[in-house]
């Protein structure tokens, strides 16, 4: 019967994330992770992460190949600074042909920022120096994103059918321009799709026994996405944990269906002389 449901498409994410202190072990790339989490918790989907290290190259590259997978959002993170190796901007525009001209509203911004900044003592002064200036130099067409939190403004721009963003690495601020932001507009373009997730855990039932009927299960149910995730073996009996994600453009489908699933995979387990254990909600 769920074939007779229509077809749905989510909007399609990539993640990029820039600097040298993630690929070399330093920092460890929470920020993904929160978007990836935030991203599905709206209806989208994230299709891809990558991370890549401060260079012009490697960021304008790493740009031209999510537009060629004519993905609805770029998202990237890190290299909006004031210092040398704060490349993000640069391979952005590199990417997309465009040169970089001084924003007089991220301008604005900066002048803000650091007039308030001078007033606290936390600056000598709030004159806008090359370095400084350098965060209001955004691709022709560009828009700033107000940071509520730290200095250099995240930067909005739509090539083509693709939308970019680009967000500061420092964790705070990213959540900020993103919640603050970025967010009312991300709410308008996904599309909405309805997302249940369940979670069994079993018991007596080998995961490479149970692998063949999780397969069958996927390939006949559009929407339906099921994990397996082996826990521990104690005294010969194997635990795993099953989690059954299901996704629809209606909410009562999503639920009808997760419930469906759920209860074949219940009898699937039954069957194969497994044990349900009790779930945590």
């Amino acid at each position: 019967m769920w074939a007779r449901y229509a077809d749905f498409k989510q909007t399609l994410f990539e993640l990029i994330t820039i600097g040298y202190e993630i690929l070399d072990g330093r920092i460890l790339n929470t920020n993904s992770k929160w978007l990836a989490e935030n991203i599905t918790a709206m209806g989208g989907k994230v299709t891809r992460m990558v991370t890549v290290g401060d260079s012009i190259k490697d960021i304008s590259s790493s740009i031209r190949e999510a537009l060629k997978r004519k993905v609805d959002w770029i998202i990237t993170s890190g290299g909006l600074g004031p210092t040398y190796d704060d490349l993000t901007l640069q391979g952005v525009a590199k990417a997309i042909n465009r040169r970089l001209v001084l924003n007089k509203t991220a301008y604005e911004m900066l002048k803000e920022r650091y007039r308030m900044l001078a007033e606290k003592g936390v600056v000598e002064s709030p004159e806008l120096t090359p370095a400084r200036l350098k965060m209001a130099m955004l691709p022709r067409g560009a828009k700033p994103l107000r940071n509520r939190v730290g200095s250099a403004p995240g930067v909005l721009l739509k090539y083509g059918k693709t939308w970019v963003a680009c967000l500061p690495g420092v964790p705070s601020e990213l959540y900020s321009i993103f919640d603050e932001e970025l967010k009312p507009l991300l709410l308008k373009t996904i599309r909405k799709v309805f997302r249940i997730d369940k979670t069994l855990n079993i018991r007596k039932v080998a995961e490479s026994s149970l692998a063949p009927k999780i397969e069958q299960i996927i390939r006949k149910y559009h929407g339906v996405y099921v994990k397996t995730h082996p826990k521990t073996i104690e005294g010969g009996i194997s635990r795993i944990e099953i989690q059954i994600s299901v996704m629809s453009n209606k909410e009562e489908h999503a639920i009808e269906k997760a419930d469906y699933v759920e209860k074949i995979i219940k009898d699937i387990v039954v069957d194969m002389g497994g044990e349900l254990e009790a779930t945590e909600h």
